[in-house]
């Protein structure tokens, strides 16, 4: 997956504009800033944008090449990131450290992704928010008419409520919804997909 991605984020352009993703723009703004983890932040459109807000960020990727055009992005922009190149399940926080953790369009196997939400859980202190778009199992039936939609092909790394609800047992869910939306995000979000969003204050 590394070379994936280290593919898509050689190019000059950004594989997914530099505007952060709406949802995660509209649910960070709300927000009193501290400090937020960003796995699968990419070339780093959602950390920048959090940054700008006065967010302590800490970034996460598979891609140095997604970092090089994070760390530049950042700095067009007068902001500075934590990025971090690495797998999630090599890397250690202390629990209860984030304030937010954003998971936007952060797709994991789908032997690991129960596993991955669990240890991201327990980064995030008790009275946090979880903020989560990502494509949901009805996806499929959009990439296979449209493949400029984006989003995997396995039906196993997409999302459903049900999961989200058996992932994250100890939030308060202040929202979960599956639903249509159209995507407009850089060359590789293109089109209707099927999304899952959700937002989640962590029990304390």
């Amino acid at each position: 997956m590394k070379e994936f991605w280290d593919d898509r984020y050689k190019d000059q352009e950004y594989a997914y504009g530099t505007e952060p993703n709406r949802f995660f723009k509209e649910q960070l703004e709300k927000l009193h800033p501290g400090k937020i983890l960003l796995p699968a932040d990419g070339e780093g459109r959602n950390g920048v944008f959090a940054a700008k807000l006065g967010w302590q960020v800490t970034s996460v990727d598979l891609s140095a090449e997604g970092k090089l055009k994070a760390l530049s992005l950042a700095e067009a922009n007068r902001v500075t990131l934590d990025y971090i190149v690495g797998d999630l399940e090599g890397l250690q926080f202390e629990p209860a450290s984030f304030d937010v953790v954003g998971l936007i369009y952060a797709h994991f196997a789908a032997d690991q992704k129960a596993a991955l939400h669990r240890k991201l859980n327990k980064y995030l202190q008790p009275g946090g928010i979880l903020i989560l778009e990502a494509f949901g199992k009805d996806h499929l039936k959009f990439n296979n008419c449209n493949p400029k939609v984006g989003g995997p092909k396995e039906p196993g790394m997409l999302y459903s409520a049900e999961e989200i609800k058996v992932d994250f047992p100890d939030h308060d869910r202040i929202l979960l919804e599956e639903k249509d939306l159209l995507l407009n995000e850089g060359q590789y979000h293109v089109g209707t997909g099927a999304v899952v969003r959700f937002v989640g204050k962590k029990h304390k």
